[in-house]
């Protein structure tokens, strides 16, 4: 771990941290720190940490005098850091992060006797197809462990991977490459849905009724979504006065959709949940769009992380031994 010796090296040579002081660092402290960092509110990050507000005065006290610098001042949206506090964060939190990951590298990952919370990032399509399924696996192997739900704009994922933030992303999120770890569950290709009773739709409309019909187009702008690639397809095949509305969400598109006797076009697993769902019709879409394959992506440090390798197990024997779609599918890489 030598990126946390050089933390520990540069937070130790800082020349405000003053031979003459009295009091040392110790990581509660630096985690109160941490803490704030993030909360910028004194109960805030005493809640975090599961203590009182005193404790975190009096921790901050103690590193006001190591530091020989406020860190944090009162502003009326609580607290900021000043400039040396910015200075100190980056290896504060790297430190942090170095020493948790040798803690869990270190301590065998027990699900059923675990209370972690895993942060989970992906767009809504993960959220409908795989949150559900995995919270029933997790009730009867790791009934304390939970999921968190983490939303960030795609270009903070690489960032949120590579610090723990998040520890596991799944979608098509070809965007994602340095330093990250790829692992395919599945391949499937796009369906439409509508209204049953539509009557301007068979069951298996052909091009030409297809692309004459109203259509709410699905848009995934800023998510680095692959869906894009089959968006702008989409707006090539259909005309533009045909699509009605856009929408920023796979279950808001069919929901409007069957309001509005419109076609929404989904990915297939989503499509087929959301037609079942809402009593929808499904219909294969007469034209050639980009299939695409569904992933699990995570940070290289947390590789051999026991937890993070246990989530990512579960995850892909489920998706390749029980889903439909993930029957005889490889391991990945």
């Amino acid at each position: 771990m030598r990126r946390v010796g050089s933390c520990v090296n540069t937070l130790l040579d800082m020349s405000t941290m003053r031979r003459r002081h009295t009091d040392e660092l110790d990581l509660q402290q630096l985690r109160v720190l941490n803490a704030l960092f993030r909360e910028h509110s004194l109960t805030k990050a005493a809640e975090a940490l599961n203590t009182t507000q005193p404790a975190i005065s009096k921790s901050l006290a103690r590193m006001r005098r190591y530091f020989d610098d406020p860190l944090f001042i009162r502003v009326a949206s609580g607290m900021d850091p000043t400039p040396k506090a910015l200075e100190l964060e980056g290896q504060i939190r790297a430190l942090l992060e170095g020493i948790d990951l040798l803690r869990r590298e270190n301590v065998p990952f027990d699900p059923r006797k675990s209370d972690r919370t895993f942060s989970f990032f992906g767009v809504d399509a993960a959220f409908l197809v795989l949150v559900p399924q995995l919270i029933q696996l997790l009730a009867d192997l790791a009934p304390d462990v939970r999921l968190r739900a983490v939303q960030l704009d795609a270009q903070h994922l690489h960032s949120a991977l590579e610090s723990g933030d998040v520890d596991l992303a799944v979608g098509v999120f070809p965007s994602l490459a340095q330093g990250i770890r790829r692992q395919r569950l599945f391949s499937a290709t796009y369906m439409s849905l509508a209204r049953k009773g539509n009557p301007r739709l068979g069951v298996a409309p052909q091009f030409g009724e297809f692309v004459k019909e109203r259509h709410v187009l699905l848009t995934t702008a800023g998510t680095g979504h692959a869906h894009q690639a089959t968006e702008r397809v989409l707006e090539e095949l259909i005309p533009a006065r045909n699509i009605i509305v856009r929408v920023p969400g796979f279950a808001a598109a069919a929901l409007v959709a069957k309001q509005i006797d419109a076609i929404a076009t989904l990915p297939g697993p989503v499509a087929a949940l959301l037609a079942r769902e809402l009593d929808m019709q499904l219909m294969r879409v007469p034209a050639d769009l980009p299939k695409f394959e569904v992933a699990q992506y995570w940070h290289e440090r947390y590789d051999r992380e026991p937890g993070n390798r246990w989530l990512r197990s579960l995850i892909h024997k489920h998706y390749t031994g029980s889903h439909p779609a993930g029957k005889k599918r490889g391991s990945g890489n």
